[in-house]
């Protein structure tokens, strides 16, 4: 059995660095008002299974107070998604 370890096609040895996982959503601190951007479909899916309806948008963002968003990314990475 042979192992690709170390060779030209592994990421990590290719370019000497550890491979970058793709975040699902970027958080954007505006002051008292953060907006969580959901960029991949599984991170949309967790805005329509977790946010409620009447939640404020801003565009395909959600407006969210700053004394929430940490409770609520720890919920996204509970769920195993990657934010940024």
């Amino acid at each position: 059995m042979s192992s690709n370890v170390g060779s030209a096609n592994d990421s990590f040895a290719a370019s000497g660095s550890s491979p970058q996982i793709e975040p699902d959503f970027f958080v954007e601190n505006h002051g008292s008002i953060f907006l969580l951007r959901p960029v991949t479909p599984a991170g949309f899916a967790w805005v329509s299974e977790h946010i409620p309806e009447d939640a404020q948008f801003f565009g395909e963002a959600v407006c969210v107070e700053h004394r929430y968003i940490a409770d609520i990314v720890e919920g996204i990475r509970e769920c195993g998604l990657e934010v940024r």
